[in-house]
């Protein structure tokens, strides 16, 4: 009698064990995110965390995801992104989780909100699809104490400005990022950068840099970014790594080598990179920086003058032969919003069309029209080689980012990047090249950023982890999305899931917005 009353017993103890997951994700090739070969096993998840991993009873989960053939991945964190005010507008980020993206690292360039309080407050009030964390951005700070002047701050500016890093860093930033190509942080010097950098060291964020130059200076850009680090005693990570138009092709080389050295030097420098030879930023990065100082009341005013004009157009016209560029025609619209039909044409092109004559010094006379009637133009550059793209792909502290917002479907010609970044390197790089490891790729996307950017409970498929998973078929996994037609969704994820919520299912949206603010170290609730 005992026997059975004890055999009982253990029946219900299993039964109720059994039912204590609720989703299980099973027989899939697990790649852990560690770098690590794959291996077959189940994944149980339950409260939005990983609950188990090995080979779990047939009744164990409320739900079963048949996983047979297929890689079960931790989701993937993008590190480089700008959703800041899209991220309210449409919270399902259906572009990132399409590309099995989970969690996102936005506030790059400079640019972020100031106030990180508020901010955060609104993504817990509407919900994202996927999770946030941000950084603080230079631009933003100097802007708000100090404009767009061209000047360096005073002592009491400094202090103001060291503050309001402080300030983001408590309230869970993770970072603090800087944009040393654009208005008004190109203005800077490093000692100004250093200030700042060290305001957000105090708190262990990471310092993220668009550095000053990628073309002819890019070693003195790195070399800057790495310097900033050293005296700020804070991780680095150099964004968009690559180096611009074809003087500089091969020069990834070097920049690699400054990297690899100043982590010899035992400095905890990274880089990130889309696996494009275009990039994208706005059209006023062709005219000289010095042209948008006091902002664009004085932008108008020199554009508007003839002599400042011209002058403006010759300089213009010196640096793209120094790109060894004959014309404008490596430019293309992205974004236009005075006049929508040049969406997708580059300047040369819409020069004509503009009845003017086909030589640089018209184009750019096209290009000071164009940035004098809006704020943003955005664009997309054709400049870098595959060569290098690959060696650095192949670089192993190197992250795929996208280095883009939530895209509006339809919505303009933006870079293929925002819907194909991570799908991209699993097809084309990993699958169909051979570039790199599948698990390598995976390491890249999921473990290195979570270590990088403190975001210690993601990255990894390891019990007590969020359950931020996606499960995709190794050989259709690809990019979709073209530099003519980018507003096409990645192909191959089955399943995406975001705190064990699934967000993707059987390679369908649920608007399911399961995702969370991810605060930084400096955080104190």
């Amino acid at each position: 009698m005992k026997g059975i009353i004890l055999l009982l017993a253990c029946f219900i103890t299993v039964q109720l064990h059994a039912q204590t997951y609720d989703l299980v994700i099973r027989n899939g090739k697990i790649i852990d995110g560690s770098g690590n070969s794959w291996y077959y096993g189940d994944v149980g998840i339950k409260d939005g965390k990983i609950a188990a991993i090995g080979k779990l009873l047939e009744t164990q989960g409320k739900r079963v995801i048949l996983a047979n053939g297929l890689i079960v991945a931790p989701g993937f964190i993008d590190v480089h992104t700008h959703i800041e005010g899209e991220s309210l507008q449409t919270p399902t980020a259906p572009n990132f989780i399409f590309d099995g993206v989970t969690s996102v690292v936005t506030g790059n360039c400079g640019g972020s909100n100031l106030d990180m309080a508020t901010y955060f407050r609104k993504l817990d009030s509407v919900k994202t699809s996927i999770n946030v964390a941000s950084l603080i951005g230079h631009n933003t700070v100097r802007r708000a104490v100090m404009g767009d002047l061209q000047r360096d701050p005073t002592p009491d500016e400094q202090i103001r400005m060291e503050g309001l890093v402080e300030k983001a860093m408590k309230e869970g930033a993770v970072g603090f990022s800087t944009g040393l190509i654009y208005v008004p942080g190109t203005y800077s010097k490093t000692p100004e950068v250093v200030g700042l950098a060290k305001a957000s060291s105090k708190y262990n964020g990471v310092y993220a840099s668009h550095i000053r130059d990628e073309g002819d200076h890019v070693t003195d850009a790195v070399n800057e970014a790495i310097s900033i680090g050293r005296e700020a005693r804070m991780p680095v990570e150099i964004s968009h790594f690559k180096v611009t138009y074809k003087p500089n092709w091969g020069r990834s080389v070097e920049t690699l080598g400054l990297v690899e050295k100043a982590r010899q030097d035992g400095i905890d420098v990274t880089v990130d990179q889309y696996p494009y030879i275009a990039s994208s930023t706005t059209l006023d990065t062709t005219v000289p920086t010095w042209v948008f100082g006091g902002g664009r009341d004085s932008l108008k005013h020199r554009i508007n003058d003839p002599i400042m004009r011209q002058k403006i157009k010759n300089e213009m016209v010196a640096r793209l032969k120094e790109k060894q560029l004959k014309s404008y025609s490596y430019a293309v619209v992205s974004r236009y919003q005075p006049d929508t039909t040049l969406n997708g044409k580059n300047i040369s092109e819409i020069n004509t069309l503009k009845g003017r004559k086909s030589n640089p010094l018209e184009e750019a006379e096209t290009i000071l029209e164009m940035v004098g009637s809006t704020n943003r133009t955005q664009m997309v550059f054709f400049s870098m080689n595959e060569k290098d793209l690959e060696r650095i792909m192949q670089y192993p502290f190197n992250m795929f980012a996208s280095d883009a917002g939530i895209a509006k479907l339809g919505s303009g010609v933006p870079h293929p990047r925002a819907y194909g970044t991570n799908a991209r390197v699993l097809g084309r790089y990993v699958h169909e090249l051979k570039v790199i490891r599948l698990e390598e790729a995976i390491r890249r996307m999921t473990s290195l950023p979570a270590q990088k950017f403190n975001l210690h409970t993601r990255g990894l498929i390891r019990e007590g982890m969020a359950a931020d998973i996606v499960v995709f078929d190794e050989m259709t996994v690809g990019d979709a999305a073209t530099f003519t037609n980018p507003h096409v969704y990645s192909k191959g994820f089955n399943y995406v899931m975001v705190n064990g919520e699934v967000v993707i299912d059987n390679g369908k949206l649920t608007g399911v917005r399961s995702g969370v603010v991810l605060k930084g170290p400096g955080w104190n609730p």
